[in-house]
């Protein structure tokens, strides 16, 4: 989370609750990736609040950096993989496979991109009105096309899938986004995880109705096959 130490743990501690028990829902290989989103919010939230607790302390310089890191690579460096990628797996129809496949590649060389700023430009965290504001001095030319790159890869994935219910995690993020970009434009960053941290209650319950369908299926598909045998 983004407004104290206290609400990142607890929002930690919510969320891996949330992801652990999405895990339990998956019944194909294809879906764990998708499943696991919410244990790397857990794991976000989780590195943000060590950001709040080291940035008032001079002394632990190195803990701070290790913390930001953690939570900067996991925003700009995973996230535009992940995503795509997590849906791609997902996905049955092939034309639509091949529209995620492009994202994936966009998202693979923004994720490259961050990565080398992280790298290679300074990051200065500051905690303002009760918001954590990560300052860097990475090219401003290119500040608001990798933004714009970063929403088209995490977003419109969502719609494109044919998987039932991820039209609404995309409109939910899009709203997230939104509303983000209103009222918390200079912390876009922190907050905007925080409004991501919510999605995961809508992952797990897209998971649960496959894995409800699924076990349907199965179910039909065993009545068939007795009602065969007892014919015979």
């Amino acid at each position: 989370m983004c407004f104290s130490p206290e609400a990142s743990f607890a929002g930690g501690v919510i969320i891996s609750a949330i992801g652990v028990v999405t895990l339990k829902k998956i019944h194909k290989p294809s879906q764990i990736l998708f499943a696991c989103i919410p244990l790397f919010f857990g794991f976000q939230q989780f590195a943000e609040g060590f950001v709040w607790l080291t940035l008032p302390m001079p002394d632990h310089i190195l803990f701070l950096k290790i913390f930001v890191y953690i939570f900067l690579i996991t925003a700009q460096v995973i996230w535009p993989v992940m995503i795509p990628l997590s849906v791609l797996l997902m996905e049955k129809s092939n034309k639509k496979k091949e529209t995620l496949k492009v994202l994936l590649l966009i998202g693979v060389a923004l994720s490259m991109y961050y990565a080398f700023c992280l790298l290679n430009f300074h990051i200065n965290p500051r905690i303002e009105g009760f918001h954590i504001i990560y300052y860097n001095d990475f090219p401003e030319s290119l500040s608001m096309i990798a933004t714009i790159i970063y929403l088209i890869v995490t977003i419109p994935p969502l719609f494109i899938s044919s998987v039932n219910r991820t039209h609404l995690l995309g409109i939910l993020m899009t709203f997230s986004c939104i509303v983000t970009v209103i009222f918390f434009k200079q912390y876009l960053t922190s907050v905007w995880c925080f409004f991501a941290a919510l999605i995961s209650g809508v992952i797990y319950w897209i998971l649960n109705d496959l894995q409800k369908e699924f076990l349907l299926s199965r179910f039909r598909l065993i009545r068939i096959r007795t009602g065969k045998t007892e014919e015979k």
